[in-house]
């Protein structure tokens, strides 16, 4: 199986570059063996959509799974706990209307359940049976605030938040690449507070379970 695991940053799959020795393709901010490739996109989900969908147009590839770390908005998720994203969507897609956001499906912009999307949703076509299953939203501003943390706690119900899943998902799901999503909760959504994070300890397992993903494919 050819696997493409794609990050934002380097810094979060550096265990994984180090335990395979793969060999850094400069040119495309890749790094390889015959098994496995890491492509390092750059954060946000402009620059993934863009690093994705360019790379897949020149490599084939079985499967791609988007991983990093995570911030949680339940608390009942640990820190350092690895989970797969069973459903993600463009948190800010859409406008206001005073206090109420409207998104783009209620706006007649496209339907919910129009490819690729599934209820507004965009879902994961690979998934693993041994890692609990978490909804993210993806969004270009983490959450910090009271107010705004509330009202997307009210309106999506997400347990994790990313800024690149549902971009990495919605190249996967036009191409017609299975995917998946794999994320490490480093922090909780809160007013940012640095001191409470782990993001060593996030980074520490999700590499190790990556590891096993890819030596046991």
């Amino acid at each position: 199986m050819q696997i493409l695991i794609v990050a934002a940053t380097q810094q979060e799959v550096q265990p994984l570059i180090d335990h395979f020795c793969l060999k850094e393709q400069e040119k495309d901010c890749s790094f390889f063996s015959e098994k496995v490739r890491v492509l390092i996109t750059g954060v946000g989900m402009v620059a993934t959509a863009y690093s994705l969908t360019k790379h897949v147009a020149l490599h084939r590839y079985n499967l791609v799974i988007n991983v990093g770390i995570a911030g949680a908005f339940d608390r009942n998720i640990a820190l350092g706990t690895v989970v797969q994203i069973g459903n993600d969507c463009f948190a800010e897609l859409g406008a206001e209307d005073g206090d109420t956001f409207l998104d783009i499906f209620s706006m007649g912009f496209i339907r919910a359940d129009e490819f690729p999307f599934s209820n507004g949703k965009l879902i994961p076509t690979y998934t693993y049976n041994d890692l609990p299953i978490a909804t993210a939203i993806t969004v270009n501003k983490v959450h910090g605030a009271t107010n705004s943390i509330k009202a997307v706690e009210q309106r999506l119900h997400p347990q994790v938040e990313s800024m690149e899943g549902a971009a990495a998902f919605y190249v996967c799901l036009q191409e017609k690449i299975a995917c998946a999503q794999i994320r490490a909760v480093s922090n909780y959504v809160e007013r940012r507070n640095k001191e409470a994070w782990d993001i060593p300890l996030a980074i520490k397992n999700l590499n190790e379970k990556l590891i096993e993903i890819v030596t046991t494919n």
